[in-house]
């Protein structure tokens, strides 16, 4: 796992504008039905990540505004509460994302939410690049921090590792510290993980 420094790794530098992949109408990518995008590209390189394939920029397909108009068009039905970022790093696939998600507002305003899941932890996001701030300030819930593999636990809510937080980020920004997403329910339990080494 890599741990940039401060704007080490720019979107501009990086993001071949790529998406790994697009599900329309899922029920794990967040709180109730959603649309997920995956943008191709993480050089956080977590181990232990669930979609390596995704860590190559160059995985995948183009973005096209063909995509671009299915998802808003996936995205009006009533009973979708909202779009998903994932990959691969929307916050270094800022380009895609900010076009997506202003398009999203400009279509459906507040109505619909947006989430978002990043290797950048909270405070890290608070000292990069201005484009990552500008996607941020876009994103209604957001799961942050690299998955770490020690700290797996299959009963935790939308996420993979207990260092990762879900965070309101309209109060969090609002308030200038963390909070917490106010629906937050994980569960009371931990189960060991069963290695293929540990099988007899």
């Amino acid at each position: 796992m890599k741990n940039p420094k401060p704007q080490e790794w720019k979107s501009s530098e990086l993001s071949q504008r790529y998406i790994a992949d697009y599900k329309a109408f899922n029920f794990v990518d967040g709180e109730g039905v959603r649309n997920s995008i995956y943008v191709s590209g993480c050089p956080f390189a977590c181990e232990g990540c669930y979609n390596v394939v995704a860590q190559n920029f160059r995985y995948g397909t183009p973005y096209t505004k063909e995509l671009e108009d299915q998802i808003v068009k996936d995205t009006a039905h009533e009973y979708v509460q909202g779009v998903t970022l994932l990959g691969g790093e929307p916050f270094l696939n800022t380009e895609v994302c900010l076009t997506l998600v202003r398009r999203l507002r400009k279509e459906f305003g507040d109505t619909k939410d947006i989430w978002s899941w990043t290797g950048y932890t909270w405070e890290e996001l608070m000292l990069e690049t201005k484009d990552k701030l500008e996607l941020l300030n876009e994103i209604d819930i957001l799961v942050d921090g690299r998955f770490e593999l020690s700290k797996k636990n299959l009963m935790l809510q939308f996420r993979g590792s207990s260092n990762q937080r879900i965070i309101d980020v309209k109060k969090s920004l609002a308030k200038g510290e963390v909070v917490i997403w106010e629906k937050l329910n994980d569960g009371k339990n931990t189960f060991e993980q069963i290695h293929k080494d540990k099988l007899i």
